[in-house]
């Protein structure tokens, strides 16, 4: 899996979202800006995310992925 199907896929997921990808394609770190993080918990956005490649992850083609989720007010 590439860094590039998994970004399509947070994209895809996350209403409105703007995600950076960083890692090799079974070992990666993300960072999703998004508006719709407003008001949510730090394990809620993770959650969200996780979602999003669930059957990656469990399919095995996705092994780890290290997450950094923040509102647009946040990431400035």
């Amino acid at each position: 899996m590439t860094l590039e199907e998994i970004q399509a896929k947070l994209e895809a997921g996350i209403e409105g979202s703007t995600v950076t990808m960083d890692g090799d394609g079974c070992n990666c770190s993300t960072l999703v800006i998004s508006p719709v993080f407003e008001g949510m918990s730090l394990l809620a956005r993770q959650k969200m995310v996780l979602a999003a490649v669930r059957a990656d992850i469990d399919s095995g083609e996705l092994h780890a992925l290290t997450i950094k989720a923040r509102t647009p007010e946040e990431n400035t």
